[in-house]
C-alpha cells in the first residue's frame, strides 16, 4: 500500500464518519473528494469501498445505542419474584419492527441508480439545502407532538422509509431525507435523528453486502492492498462516528438544521464553480 493512497483512505474515513450522520450527504462528499484526489483503484472497488466503510460508522451506532437496540435483557429476581432470567424486551422488538417497516421502500432503491456526476450532486445539495431552511422556518415555533422514538408509529416509519428513497440521488443524504420526512410528520429533531441512526443499520448492512457480493462474483477476491484500504477506512469511520453522533445528538436538542441547509447550498455552488463550469470552458 502506498503512503499517499493510505492517507486518502484515512481522509475518506474521516469524511464518512462526519458526514454519514449529518444531513449533508456522505456519499456526495466522498465522490467529490475522489474527483479532486482520486484513489488509484478500479471504479468497481471504489464503489464497494464507499459502501463498506459505512459499516464502520454503523458499528458506532450499535455501540452507542446498544441498550436501546439489543432485545434481550436480564430480568432481576425482584422484578418477577423468581430467579433472574433473560427475557425479550417487547419495546425493543417493537422498535425493530418499525425499523424493518421503514426499510421496505429501500428495496426499490437497491435496483435504482442515478449518475454520480458533480452537477447532480451540486443540484441535490442546493435543492435539499433550501428545503431544510424552508421547513425549519415553518417549524420555528412548533411543538412537535412526537418527542421520542417510542411515539413513532408503523405508518410514520413507512413514510420515513419512502423519504429515504430520495437518497438514490447522489448528494441528497440518506439521513437528511429521513430527517426531513420526520420533521414533516411532527417528529422532534432528536427523535427523528435517532430513528435515522437505527434505520441506517439494516439499510447499510444490506447495501454493503450486495456490493461486496457483486464485486466478488464479477472480479474475484480483493487484493491485499484493497483489504487494507477497506479495514483502515472502516476503522477510521467508526472512531470518528463515535464522536460525531454524540455531538449531533447534543446539537439537535438546542438547535435546528438551518445551519446544515446553508452549508449544503454554499457547497453546492462551490462544486458548480470548481468542478462543473470548468468542464464547459
Amino acid at each position: 500500500m502506498e503512503f499517499l493512497e493510505v492517507l486518502k483512505v484515512v481522509l475518506l474515513g474521516i469524511i464518512e464518519g462526519i458526514t454519514e450522520w449529518l444531513p449533508v450527504s456522505s456519499t456526495g462528499h466522498m465522490l467529490l473528494f475522489d474527483e479532486l484526489l482520486p484513489l488509484k483503484t478500479s471504479a468497481a472497488f471504489k464503489e464497494v469501498f464507499i459502501y463498506f466503510i459505512q459499516l464502520g460508522a454503523i458499528l458506532a451506532v450499535v455501540l452507542l445505542f446498544w441498550k436501546k437496540l439489543f432485545p434481550w435483557r436480564k430480568e432481576r429476581a425482584e422484578e418477577n419474584g423468581l430467579q433472574s432470567k433473560i427475557v425479550l424486551d417487547k419495546g425493543v422488538l417493537n422498535l425493530w419492527g418499525k425499523v424493518l417497516v421503514a426499510c421496505i421502500p429501500a428495496v426499490v432503491g437497491i435496483f435504482v441508480g442515478l449518475p454520480d456526476k458533480p452537477l447532480v450532486i451540486a443540484l441535490a445539495l442546493i435543492v435539499y439545502g433550501v428545503a431544510f431552511i424552508v421547513i425549519e422556518r415553518v417549524n420555528r415555533n412548533r411543538t412537535f407532538p412526537i418527542q421520542t422514538t417510542d411515539g413513532i408509529g408503523y405508518k410514520h416509519a413507512f413514510i420515513i422509509g419512502v423519504f429515504q428513497l430520495l437518497a438514490i440521488i447522489p448528494g441528497t443524504s440518506r439521513s437528511g431525507a429521513t430527517i426531513l420526512g420526520a420533521l414533516l410528520l411532527g417528529i422532534s429533531r432528536p427523535a427523528g435523528a435517532e430513528f435515522t441512526f437505527f434505520l441506517a443499520i439494516p439499510v447499510m448492512v444490506g447495501a454493503s453486502g450486495i456490493k461486496i457480493l457483486k464485486f466478488l462474483l464479477d472480479y474475484g477476491m480483493f487484493s491485499g492492498a484493497e483489504i487494507g484500504y477497506l479495514l483502515i477506512g472502516a476503522l477510521v469511520a467508526f472512531a470518528v462516528s463515535l464522536l460525531v453522533i454524540k455531538l449531533l445528538m447534543n446539537f439537535v436538542k438546542k438547535h435546528d438544521f438551518t445551519l446544515f441547509g446553508w452549508y449544503r447550498i454554499i457547497l453546492g455552488f462551490v462544486v458548480i464553480g470548481a468542478l462543473v463550469l470548468p468542464s464547459y470552458f
